[in-house]
């Protein structure tokens, strides 16, 4: 069974209008289906602003979906009453874009730890302690981390205390929003590394979202490509590599020099359409270079063949 199911999520926001105007939704996410196996690393990449964030804050009960269900363990996420969702929350955490935002200025890097160590209960301040320094250990911090608070690191450094605070509870699956955007060239490869070693030897499963297919290639074993609350292509990270079958897919990895297979850049042209007034038909179609009237008319259901999904009528 799938540790995460996610099952036709929308995620939309009301805006604000005058009296008059009638009422603008803003459509986040619109529709969004896949599942996470323990142990998986699944990326999930995409423009900013396609949803990607949103999808990810809604699978950890950060954002309420609009509809659709979140199953954790095969358990509706958004139904369970107060006391069985409490025994749930273990399962899941989430690793932050900004690692200085998500961490509290006036708290020790313990106290932040021991915020996650103490609501398992069954630990005693010592316990406790040894704990929060096999985590900084694990994310290559020393002991001595443990007293300092977050400004006293680097970006990398906070990075990993963000890091260690999730694996704190022991998740099955931890989602992982753009960790490393917010790094140095030098610091990405560090950090990007230490995640799949804790796959490797913890079975932790990732939803790793990012926007830079080079990273998502490296680490993932499956890949979700998100264009305008739609995951318009989902494959395993080699297929997809090789053989990406919808053109914003060709687009996106024609534009990463290590990834091009034959040479040659795809410009697309316009602007992404508006959440709130999304296009009719392939929301893609008005920046493909290859779009039919069809394509213009009629949204593309999505085609299987084996483990490759498209939503594209030109797809092979």
């Amino acid at each position: 069974m799938p540790l995460l199911e996610v099952e036709n999520l929308r995620v939309h926001f009301p805006l604000r209008s005058s009296w008059f105007a009638p009422r603008r939704t803003l459509k986040a996410v619109d529709g969004v289906s896949f599942t996470l196996d323990p142990g998986e690393i699944v990326g999930l990449v995409g423009e900013s602003g396609c949803g990607k964030s949103t999808l990810g804050r809604a699978v950890v009960r950060l954002e309420p979906p609009t509809s659709g269900r979140v199953l954790v363990d095969g358990k509706d996420l958004y139904k369970l009453p107060g006391a069985e969702l409490e025994k749930l929350r273990g399962r899941y955490q989430m690793i932050f874009q900004d690692p200085y935002g998500s961490l509290n200025p006036r708290l020790t890097v313990f106290s932040a730890l021991d915020e996650v160590l103490s609501m398992k209960g069954d630990l005693s301040a010592k316990e406790r302690r040894e704990r929060a320094e096999a985590l900084l250990d694990r994310v290559g911090l020393p002991p001595s981390a443990l007293s300092r608070f977050p400004h006293q690191f680097s970006g990398g450094q906070r990075q990993r205390i963000g890091i260690a605070r999730a694996l704190a509870g022991s998740p099955g699956f931890i989602v992982a929003d753009e960790p490393v955007s917010a790094l140095d060239v030098s610091v990405q490869a560090a950090i990007v590394n230490l995640l799949e070693d804790i796959r490797n030897q913890e079975g932790t499963a990732f939803l790793f979202i990012a926007h830079d297919l080079a990273v998502v290639e490296h680490i993932s074993d499956r890949i979700m490509v998100m264009y305008l609350g739609h995951v318009v292509e989902s494959a395993p990270a080699r297929e997809l590599i090789a053989s990406p079958r919808h053109p914003y897919t060709q687009a996106l990895l024609s534009a990463v020099p290590s990834l091009r297979k034959n040479g040659s850049r795809i410009v697309l042209t316009g602007d992404v359409p508006s959440p709130v007034a999304p296009p009719p038909g392939c929301p893609f179609h008005p920046r493909c270079p290859r779009a039919t009237e069809k394509c213009r008319e009629c949204r593309p259901e999505v085609k299987i063949s084996g483990n490759h999904r498209t939503a594209c009528f030109l797809a092979d």
